[in-house]
């Protein structure tokens, strides 16, 4: 898999963000692993394959990674703690399918919410990455 992280990878929808974040709600499942609370949830059409589309049959869920500017007033320091979550998760991204004889099916959706009061080591939040990770795949299969 390549380590990289499009477009595609990213969630930008309205209607989904708001599905995530409404609270009470049955599809919507969560935990917290510092410096992270994760919000994640499948989609239907992920979880049935459709045969007139291969494409979705092992696709990257889209996340959001969400830095609170209460935590953070300079978006400098948002922005710096965003792109270190966002780089441990390209890198480690390939924990989410498993190997090939043990496949895991990652949830469509998934957000990262930097919880944690003060900036952390980029080796700090890339260790914390992987646990979360592994937990949402154990989780899901």
């Amino acid at each position: 898999m390549k380590q990289t992280f499009k477009k595609s990878e990213r969630l930008c929808s309205k209607k989904t963000i708001g599905q995530l974040f409404q609270k009470g709600s049955a599809t919507t499942r969560t935990f917290y692993l510092f410096p992270f609370r994760l919000l994640y949830m499948n989609d239907p059409v992920w979880i049935d394959p459709v045969p007139s589309h291969p494409d979705r049959v092992n696709p990257l869920p889209a996340i959001l990674i969400s830095v609170s500017s209460r935590n953070f007033k300079k978006a400098v320091d948002r922005n710096h703690i965003r792109r270190r979550v966002r780089e441990a998760y390209r890198l480690n991204k390939s924990l989410l399918f498993g190997t090939p004889d043990k496949p895991k099916h990652p949830p469509a959706y998934i957000v990262f919410l930097y919880t944690a009061r003060e900036k952390i080591s980029f080796e700090e939040i890339e260790k914390s990455m992987k646990l979360a990770l592994a937990r949402v795949t154990v989780t899901q299969s």
